[in-house]
């Protein structure tokens, strides 16, 4: 997928843990984790919003859109 979560180094920068985190944005560990290791599809502004708001960052510190073989971008070894 082309669009990679970057909440684990956010994460380390701030020097906070997945549980404080998810406790702070209102979110459970499980979705939080989902985030942190790629695998959700989607992400709502609230959630998006309060992330940002708890690590004090903007949006484009936390996603990240590189371009596959598909997109336009390098192809593929």
């Amino acid at each position: 997928m082309p669009i990679t979560v970057n909440l684990d180094i956010m994460m380390a920068r701030r020097r906070i843990g997945a549980g404080e985190l998810a406790e702070r944005v209102g979110i459970t560990p499980a979705n939080l984790s989902i985030l942190k290791n790629n695998k959700a599809r989607a992400v709502r502004f609230s959630t998006l919003e309060a992330l940002c708001k708890a690590l004090d960052c903007q949006p484009a510190d936390l996603l990240e859109y590189t371009p596959g073989p598909d997109d336009g971008g390098p192809e593929a070894p």
